[in-house]
């Protein structure tokens, strides 16, 4: 699917404008084992704060449409550095990680109305912790 394509380019281009392009004015973000984000500012503000934490590059990434297409998915690997320390996580010292994620997508209007984020915390912790 071609706009969940454009939303993923334009995060490993570090673009969030182009990200915000892909969603819709009311999107919901669910981020994972987190809270559930409503509306393009918190989307917005969301994005600012990734781009100070965290440098990452999605890679192997592989997009799943439904024929009407009003649902996707996408399969990929994070390749990241941990740039600045998360409250509640461990310290940030510029460690690499590397970790499987997908994400699932509901489209309504041309633009992603949901967008929800998967990949296991624990295995990140273990990884940015040794």
């Amino acid at each position: 699917m071609a706009l969940i394509g454009r939303y993923y380019a334009a995060f490993n281009a570090g673009d969030a404008g182009g990200m915000l392009d892909c969603v819709a004015e009311d999107v919901e973000h669910r981020v994972n084992e987190g809270g559930i984000r409503r509306g393009r500012a918190k989307f917005a503000e969301f994005c600012s704060h990734m781009g100070v934490s965290y440098r990452e590059e999605l890679k192997d990434l592989v997009i799943f449409a439904n024929d009407e297409g009003t649902r996707g998915a996408a399969e990929f690997v994070v390749h990241g550095e941990y740039l600045q320390t998360d409250p509640g996580l461990p310290e940030a010292k510029g460690q690499r990680y590397i970790l499987p994620a997908g994400g699932f997508f509901e489209i309504k209007g041309g633009r992603i109305a949901r967008v929800t984020t998967f990949y296991n915390l624990n295995d990140w912790i273990t990884q940015v912790s040794a």
